[in-house]
């Protein structure tokens, strides 16, 4: 049992997460890394695909690289995430035996019956796919004869949940987007022609990536046996982590670097909340007058600790990047976290304005 105090578990998480002062080279270096690169439209200040990479790789990093490696197909879209095109196949497998293996559950058997009452919709995508595609949501025929029946807003939503459901099966593959709207083609023309490795193994080398890039991560693995990495506790945090033996023992040189709101450092807010001891939420769903930091409040951190937040917006009308407030949570250096500002307003191709407000 490793036994870690908090320090050496923040810089452990940091590093893991190419947030210390060794940058990757590239992109691809970044996403292999990282694992993935979370696809989100919201872009207060750049969506948070770009600024993820931004932070990691600096401003060396281009919007335009990431639009070639999923245009080359270097990286792919699956689900919502970016992931390196050879990880694909680790996913194979999992799709081949949807909806799950073994006795399915409740939830699982609905979503199967539903598939199978709008088998000939599903078939009318694939034709229409295999003759014209790859094709927009809008542009595939909506022939489903049982709707998708939710509480939410995804009610009657037919194309959509079966577009998903057919993700999930491996028959369709997300090809890119076009004004925003998504692009759909069959699988087999999209993810690399590389065979499934199976699932157990593939569940295993999902969890060591996964493990490898958060350095340690709460609990047993539910994916796979026997346990992926090594226990470890963190001095005044309760429970057990997995840790990433690979992490230990090294030297630590930390930097300045403004976080997205849905970096994976600060994702997962328990984990944020035990291992720095940092107070924040994305506001971006409440009321104006209910937010404390900003509608998308952008995290601080500086070394190995998250110091504060930034409320800033991108308004690329008036060509600026309007910084309402810097929140200090502990007191920082000013000018370099200042510094990181003006790199990012320059990496934006704006004017920073505003002023440092505690």
């Amino acid at each position: 049992m490793h036994k870690l105090s908090r320090a050496e578990a923040r810089r452990i998480a940091v590093r893991a997460q190419l947030l210390d002062a060794a940058r990757p080279d590239s992109l691809l270096d970044a996403v292999h890394g990282l694992t993935l690169l979370q696809a989100d439209p919201t872009a207060a200040v750049a969506p948070s695909a770009h600024l993820v990479a931004w932070s990691r790789i600096g401003s060396a990093y281009s919007p335009a690289d990431l639009t070639a490696a999923l245009a080359e197909r270097t990286l792919i879209e699956l689900r919502g995430m970016i992931r390196p095109a050879e990880d694909i196949a680790l996913y194979r497998a999992e799709m081949a035996a949807w909806p799950g293996r073994g006795k399915l559950l409740r939830w699982q058997e609905n979503l199967l019956d539903w598939v199978r009452a709008n088998d000939g919709c599903r078939r009318d995508i694939l034709a229409r796919l295999d003759a014209e595609g790859p094709l927009t949501t809008r542009e595939l025929p909506d022939t489903c004869t049982v709707p998708w029946r939710s509480s939410g807003w995804n009610n009657n939503r037919n194309l959509d949940r079966l577009l998903d459901l057919m993700v999930q099966r491996g028959e369709v593959a997300l090809a890119g987007r076009r004004r925003g709207d998504r692009i759909w083609d069959l699988a087999e023309r999209v993810y690399p022609d590389e065979p499934a490795v199976p699932l157990e193994e593939a569940l295993r080398r999902r969890d060591e990536r996964e493990l490898a890039s958060m350095g340690l991560v709460r609990g047993r693995s539910t994916q796979v046996e026997p346990f992926v990495g090594e226990p470890a506790v963190v001095d005044g945090v309760r429970g057990t982590w997995r840790l990433d033996p690979a992490q230990l023992d090294r030297p630590f040189e930390g930097r300045v670097a403004l976080l997205s709101p849905l970096d994976r450092l600060v994702f997962d807010r328990k984990r944020m909340t035990d291992l720095f001891e940092f107070d924040y939420q994305l506001e971006m769903y409440k009321p104006a007058k209910q937010r404390r930091w900003g509608y998308w409040a952008l995290p601080i951190l500086v070394g190995d600790q998250l110091v504060g937040k930034v409320d800033a917006t991108a308004d690329r009308k008036a060509g600026v990047l309007r910084v309402d407030a810097i929140h200090e949570d502990i007191a920082f250096d000013e000018a370099a976290v200042g510094a990181e500002l003006a790199e990012l307003a320059d990496w934006l191709g704006l004017e920073p304005v505003g002023s440092i407000a505690a």
